[in-house]
């Protein structure tokens, strides 16, 4: 990865550019740590609707999902039944497949399993946030802690969470700060995320 300067000036991480959609992601969102529980189910659920595509077509069709998934309030998609699956499939706003739809609505279920236990899913996912946070030499698409929260997650019944797609969340929630050095978004990430962890 390297850094791009924008069409404004402002220095990204490379994939961040462009098209405009990437870079208001990159800006707004990418890297900001959050402890909204429907924000972390959705990126979660997200995350794995976009395995085998490209992270771009979800993000083009994210306000459809949501629409889809009445919000991704866990509570909501946890009582969907096979009417809903049969809505979700004739919606070609999203995309229409069967494993993953199935697969939120259990993932929903599981959400409030750790709920119940946790409190909230940001207390469980943010035990997970390692403590340091140095820039990256080199963005890595799995680590040891995505391999061993993906691990624990299929444990507790979740799926569509294999660990390269529980780091992109990670990278995605601001559990860990991947904003190259001179990235301009990196210092704000950083303080939003030592704020957050100080307070665990």
């Amino acid at each position: 990865m390297e850094i791009v300067i924008g069409p404004d000036g402002v220095p990204r991480c490379g994939w961040g550019s462009e098209p405009e959609i990437y870079r208001v992601y990159h800006d707004e969102e990418w890297g900001r740590p959050t402890t909204d529980d429907h924000l972390l189910f959705e990126k979660v659920c997200l995350e794995g609707f976009q395995a085998g595509l490209s992270w771009l077509t979800i993000l083009r069709k994210r306000d459809s999902f949501r629409s889809a998934f009445l919000g991704f309030d866990p509570e909501v998609v946890a009582r969907f039944g096979e009417s809903d699956v049969a809505r979700l499939l004739s919606d070609q706003t999203i995309v229409r497949h069967e494993g993953k739809i199935r697969s939120t609505i259990n993932n929903a279920e599981r959400a409030l399993d750790l709920i119940d236990e946790f409190g909230t899913l940001s207390h469980y996912f943010w035990a997970w946030a390692p403590l340091q946070d140095r820039p990256p030499v080199a963005v890595p698409a799995i680590t040891e802690t995505s391999t061993a929260l993906s691990k624990d997650l299929k444990k507790r019944g979740w799926s569509f969470v294999g660990p390269t797609t529980i780091y992109a969340f990670m990278q995605s929630m601001g559990l860990v700060n991947d904003h190259l050095a001179d990235c301009d978004a990196r210092a704000a990430c950083a303080g939003e995320r030592r704020s957050l962890i100080s307070t665990r």
